[in-house]
């Protein structure tokens, strides 16, 4: 019975080394490798083929072909995925700029009375040959505004006499064409200016005889009629 046992010891231990020595030997990767070697840096290996690890052993230590396992792959790093870039705030809408609106054009305009509307030497009493060319033409000037700001009646005289006198005169006149203009109906505000001799529009020879030197000036003794505001 003892006979038996210990040759099928000595057969099973023949067979473990037999199959030990038909594995291939690993080699550590260094001496101080987590497996236990030999002499050789043969790493040492169960008769199943599996590594014989040390106490310090981590699964970073693993070499190929121990344990029937690869050696565990290196983690790839995966770098974070880049952060989401904002979306650009959105411009602020731009409102809608309109086309500036045209310039209104002034309606201004003026009325001047000629030679044969002219003022009596000396005098400020309208003429009839005024009174007509108010009614025929100052009508339409006025019509042409959209509003009339302002109606501004000038008066003059000639050169003949002093200042003052002459002031007061062109004074006079203004008024009394005013006056009339007022007396047809015109609502708009109407101001009057005297300016005497000061703005001359005909020159005369004083040498001419007095009586034909106040007929050479009779243009200088008008009223202007100027109209101000907005066309249509």
């Amino acid at each position: 019975m003892l006979n038996r046992l210990t040759a099928a010891i000595l057969f099973g231990t023949a067979a473990l080394a037999a199959q030990a020595q038909s594995i291939a030997d690993i080699n550590a990767t260094s001496p101080a490798s987590a497996y236990a070697q030999d002499s050789r840096g043969v790493i040492a290996r169960t008769p199943f083929g599996l590594c014989i690890r040390s106490g310090s052993w981590t699964p970073a230590d693993g070499v190929g072909g121990c344990d029937g396992q690869l050696v565990a792959p290196v983690a790839k790093v995966v770098a974070p995925a880049p952060a989401a870039t904002p979306a650009p705030a959105s411009a602020p809408a731009i409102a809608a700029i309109a086309p500036p609106k045209p310039a209104i054009k002034p309606c201004d305009s003026s009325l001047t009375m000629g030679i044969d509307e002219a003022f009596a030497f000396n005098k400020a009493v309208l003429s009839p040959a005024a009174k007509r060319r108010i009614d025929s033409d100052l009508p339409a000037k006025l019509a042409a505004c959209s509003k009339v700001d302002l109606v501004l009646v000038t008066g003059h005289t000639d050169r003949i006499g002093a200042q003052l006198p002459n002031q007061k005169l062109s004074d006079k006149r203004a008024e009394a064409v005013a006056t009339y203009i007022k007396s047809t109906g015109v609502a708009a505000p109407i101001d009057t200016l005297g300016v005497g001799k000061t703005q001359s529009i005909q020159a005369c020879d004083d040498k001419l005889p007095r009586k034909k030197l106040i007929e050479c000036l009779a243009p200088n003794r008008r009223v202007t009629i100027e109209i101000r505001g907005p066309g249509k």
